[in-house]
Formats: structure tokens, C-alpha cells, sequence
């Protein structure tokens, strides 16, 4: 088995998107940054989310049962960060920016790359996670907003252009 410290190692040159899971409900509000999210197919429309299970996200995000996917434009890193850190309210996190409701009622991120408003379908505990199975239901782009990825232990600005020229 790989060493714990080299598998983190090894997965700090796996660049990421950069996003804030958010939710709303019975359960209440909450919110967190997750690099760990990717697409599982197009029919249905679904996301995967890990969480760790140790987060005080996880239980209110299966209690609600949806979360919107937040990916962020290069200059939301201080919203990242604010979601980031373990010992802020949830009402501080929140208050950094401007948020909107799409069709289950989850946060969605004013200004973001995209957000994918969701319900949580299915979820599987793989060791120190869980993974969220997330069909999508609404979803909304903002075009010409350079992105903000994870790599090498640190934010990157990636730029739309970038993206443009790949798409074309």
C-alpha cells in the first residue's frame, strides 16, 4: 500500500477545480471548499462530491439532501479560503459574497464559473469519506471568467482564453 504522506504528495500535481458546496434546508446552511468533484455522466446530467466525514458539512448536506456545486472564478480565492477555514460560522463564510437560489433552493455563487444546483441521489463511505452521488437539476454559467484551480499546494488562475481556445 502507498504511504499515506507520498499519496498526498503524488496528488498535489493533480490539478483541480476549485469549488464551494453549498446547502440549504431542514437541516440548515452550510458550505465548504472541495476540489474533489467531478463529472459522472451526462444522462443523467450527475456530479460527484467527496466530503470528508469528520466535516460538519457532511451530516447537514445528507440531511438536506441537495447542495449546489460553486466552481470559482480566479478572483473568488478569498471566498475559497473563507470556506476553507474550520473554526468560522457559517454566517461569517456566507457573508463575503453575493448568493442566489436556483431550483433546490442551495446557495449558488453570484459571479462563479458555473453552478450546478443539485440533489443527492445516492452516497457511498469510502475510507476517511463520503461520496455524494449529485443529479443536477439546474445549472448556470457566467461566460469569459478566468477559473481557479488547486495544483501544486496552491491557487492558479486559468485563463478563459485558455478555455475558449480549447473549445474551439
Amino acid at each position: 500500500m502507498v504511504d499515506k504522506s507520498l499519496f498526498r504528495d503524488a496528488m498535489a500535481g493533480l490539478g483541480a477545480a476549485v469549488n464551494i458546496v453549498t446547502t440549504d434546508g431542514d437541516a440548515g446552511r452550510a458550505g465548504c471548499t472541495a476540489s474533489a468533484v467531478c463529472g459522472v455522466t451526462d444522462e443523467p446530467p450527475t456530479l460527484l462530491v467527496c466530503i470528508n466525514r469528520t466535516s460538519r458539512n457532511n451530516a447537514i448536506l445528507r440531511e438536506n439532501g441537495r447542495l449546489c456545486v460553486n466552481v470559482l472564478a480566479a478572483d473568488q480565492r478569498e471566498v475559497a479560503m473563507r470556506f476553507a477555514t474550520k473554526d468560522m460560522d457559517m454566517g461569517e463564510r456566507f457573508a463575503l459574497a453575493d448568493w442566489y437560489r436556483l431550483e433546490t433552493g442551495a446557495p449558488a455563487l453570484r459571479g462563479a464559473v458555473s453552478s450546478f444546483d443539485c440533489h443527492i441521489t445516492r452516497t457511498t463511505e469510502v475510507g476517511t469519506h463520503t461520496v455524494f452521488f449529485c443529479e443536477i437539476k439546474a445549472a448556470r454559467m457566467v461566460g469569459g471568467r478566468d477559473g481557479l484551480i488547486w495544483f501544486g499546494r496552491a491557487f492558479h488562475r486559468v485563463l478563459a482564453q485558455a478555455h475558449a481556445a480549447a473549445a474551439a
